[in-house]
């Protein structure tokens, strides 16, 4: 019983991280390198690996424009 409730929490939290690794991935597609902190690939495992690396890119892995 107790881990059917921890289903609908667990699958918010997935759904939530695979969007905000796809738009940090977009964003890595359509930024031009000079505009970005670090290597696009480390980005990219870094969004792939948890949440925390897809903030971090979109709080201090991007150049102002």
């Amino acid at each position: 019983m107790a881990q059917r409730k921890l289903v609908k929490p667990i699958i918010a939290v997935l759904v939530a991280h695979t969007a905000i690794a796809a738009l940090t991935w977009r964003d890595l597609q359509h930024r031009p390198a000079e505009q970005v902190r670090g290597s696009k690939k480390l980005w990219r495992v870094a969004s792939a690996a948890n949440t925390i690396g897809s903030i971090a890119y979109l709080v201090i892995g991007r150049k102002p424009d």
